[in-house]
């Protein structure tokens, strides 16, 4: 009887720290190229074997997942981080757009809304990837821009849509058919039983086609005129945002029922930030800054900076607890003073991130139960001022006491991946029906890109996911991101909707250093659950000694005690359900019952640990290894 349960409890340990991964992990010397569609992935590699760095091939798979609709579009947004082995600095790229005029908190109250439309024109932000591109690769790159858009124009000419992406348009294709030029797209079998095409069916595109042959028609005559490769490329940028292309955007829009005006593309530019950091435990990990949610991930490691997480025992009842903690601890301060940092009033960064501050947060811990509810705390002492929204704060446990609805989750149905969530117990099992696996599959996507000189990209672009609303004869999706704004400043002051400010967005690439070089490049998509599985990736490796691809698949847990950022009209759609936890299914029944024990309620899904794409630097070796999700259709290739 001894060596049977030796036996299981060996295969256990094995399976806990995903030691048996069910894909490979990736090794290269040159370049390293990961996103989440293989054909995306080839776009990279295509670029890299052209020579071009590693901005040019980020830059290509970005284009290429853009037009396959992985899932978002051209007119969605993109956030970036790129270390420049040049100046050795690390970059933060701000490509997100912005509310449009008349976008007011009032106009959506008119409406009967309690936070902005979750699709549609009333949903857009304004276009912001194409930007990112552009700026991008002038400023990075060393290509054109016909040779980094090659790969997308020849998938927008027609390629043959993946099973995923066919299926998820027949099951929306009533929401479609709403808007005339999404119908025109997406279905092409109007009146068949099947409207949307067959998985295996070429796809084309050739509005979007048109769209970036202008971009590149444009890069070619200014080249012709004697510019520079620079002025060239930024000459396209012109002609998508103040041009002929603006033109048809804007008009398709408001026909529409949307909100957008030609002066609110042609003011919009990408910014260039300083990233956000902190250090723990000798590794510096950089995010972008609180118009991101990527600081929760930088405020968690500082209050968990002090624990022995590694004598605590990957996903034991302790460790889950504590690092489930110091998340809910970071999200309610991001629920409550995260924001745009371009718009009043300025968001008490340095307080938060302050390690004096998260040693009070984190004393607030009890080790035998959960903190619910988790409420913001006051990082002003921390910075030498005075809370402005004192009052306000001590008032916002009372918007919790609000009853949730019983459906919704940190992760939201566009950005799912085979998440059938099972009952409390292994042998209750929901059998979910093949549209809800459809659904659930789906999700945004991150690219990670490396090169031998030394260039870094890390990218979690977004927005435009069917069912989009096309923007009349351009093939460019509009972006549902507004609806992370804010219309009650009584949740969160600092993200409340006006003309021209960013909402408060979900995604969070990630770079960390090491001895002043890169680490780990890594991104997860995912909703509110990136940082808390980005975090969860970073601790498998630091802690754990977990390679990326052993970490990419690493069993995590997710807290859905936060307000959410996408889905529903509604408070009660968004409010924090204290102590509900998503957990993988295998998890040990008695790590279950320690945690019921501490007030949380369990729910189990067959994978929960985030759609993660990531690449580890091996300077020892000189050489990459890349991680690439097990979840759905990520793909990497080295070289």
């Amino acid at each position: 009887m001894r060596l049977p349960l030796l036996l299981s409890v060996v295969c256990l340990s094995l399976s806990a720290f995903g030691q048996r991964t069910q894909k490979p992990v990736l090794h290269g010397k040159h370049w390293m190229a990961i996103t989440g569609k293989p054909l995306a992935a080839t776009a990279g590699a295509t670029i890299f074997n052209q020579g071009g760095n590693a901005v040019d091939a980020a830059c290509a798979m970005l284009a290429a997942t853009c037009t396959m609709w992985d899932v978002l579009s051209w007119g969605g947004e993109t956030q970036a981080i790129i270390y420049n082995p040049k100046t050795k600095k690390v970059i933060a790229i701000n490509a997100l757009g912005v509310a449009p005029t008349g976008a007011t908190a009032a106009f959506y109250k008119g409406k009967g809304y309690e936070f902005p439309p979750e699709y549609g024109p009333l949903a857009a932000v304004t276009p912001g990837t194409p930007g990112g591109i552009c700026h991008m690769l002038s400023e990075y790159g060393t290509m054109s821009l016909a040779q980094v858009l090659a790969p997308a124009m020849q998938l927008a000419s027609g390629y043959p849509i993946d099973a995923q992406t066919a299926n998820g348009i027949e099951r929306q294709k009533e929401m479609i058919k709403q808007w005339p030029y999404s119908k025109s797209v997406f279905l092409p079998h109007a009146g068949a039983k099947r409207e949307a095409p067959e998985a295996g069916e070429i796809f084309v595109q050739k509005d979007l086609l048109a769209t970036l042959q202008k971009m590149v028609d444009a890069e070619a005559a200014a080249l012709k005129a004697g510019k520079s490769r620079k002025a060239a490329i930024m000459a396209a940028f012109d002609r998508f945002y103040k041009g002929d292309i603006a033109d048809e955007i804007v008009r398709g829009c408001r026909e529409q029922g949307g909100l957008f005006t030609k002066n609110d593309l042609a003011t919009w530019k990408p910014l260039e930030e300083e990233a956000l950091h902190t250090n723990y435990k000798g590794i510096d990990v950089y995010k972008l800054q609180q118009w991101t949610q990527g600081p929760v991930m930088l405020q968690a490691l500082n209050m968990l900076e002090p624990f022995d997480l590694k004598k605590m025992g990957y996903n034991s009842a302790e460790y889950v607890h504590t690092i489930t903690q110091a998340m809910q601890l970071s999200f309610a301060d991001r629920d409550f003073y995260y924001g745009d940092p371009y718009f009043p009033p300025e968001e008490p960064m340095k307080g938060l991130l302050s390690k004096e501050y998260a040693k009070t947060r984190m004393a607030l811990i009890d080790p035998a139960k959960n903190i619910n509810p988790a409420l913001p705390g006051d990082p002003y002492p921390y910075q030498g001022g005075k809370n402005p929204f004192a009052q306000q704060l001590r008032d916002w446990e009372k918007l919790l006491q609000q009853k949730a609805t019983k459906e919704g989750g940190a992760t939201p149905a566009h950005d799912a991946r085979q998440m059938a969530l099972l009952a409390e117990t292994e042998n209750d099992i929901a059998i979910a029906e093949e549209a809800y696996q459809d659904r659930l599959w789906r999700g945004t996507t991150s690219v990670q890109a490396a090169d031998a000189e030394g260039w870094v990209v890390s990218i979690t672009p977004s927005g435009g996911w069917i069912p989009a609303c096309i923007a009349g004869n351009t093939g460019v999706g509009l972006s549902q991101r507004l609806q992370s704004f804010v219309l009650d400043p009584a949740i969160d002051p600092y993200n409340v909707i006006e003309p021209g400010k960013r909402p408060r967005v979900t995604l969070t690439p990630s770079l960390a250093m090491k001895d002043g070089k890169p680490f780990l490049s890594f991104a997860v998509q995912g909703g509110d659950t990136q940082d808390q599985n980005l975090l969860q990736f970073f601790l498998n490796v630091v802690e754990f000694g977990m390679d990326v691809q052993q970490a990419a698949e690493a069993a995590n847990v997710n807290t859905d005690q936060l307000w959410l950022s996408l889905g529903g009209e509604k408070n009660q759609d968004r409010i924090p359900r204290g102590g509900r936890l998503l957990m993988q299914s295998r998890t040990p029944e008695n790590v279950r019952e320690a945690l019921k024990q501490k007030g949380y309620t369990l729910r189990f899904t067959e994978r929960s640990s985030g759609p993660i794409n990531a690449i580890y630097f091996d300077w020892e070796h000189g050489s990459f290894w890349g991680g690439s999700s097990n979840h759905g259709e990520d793909y990497g290739i080295g070289w």
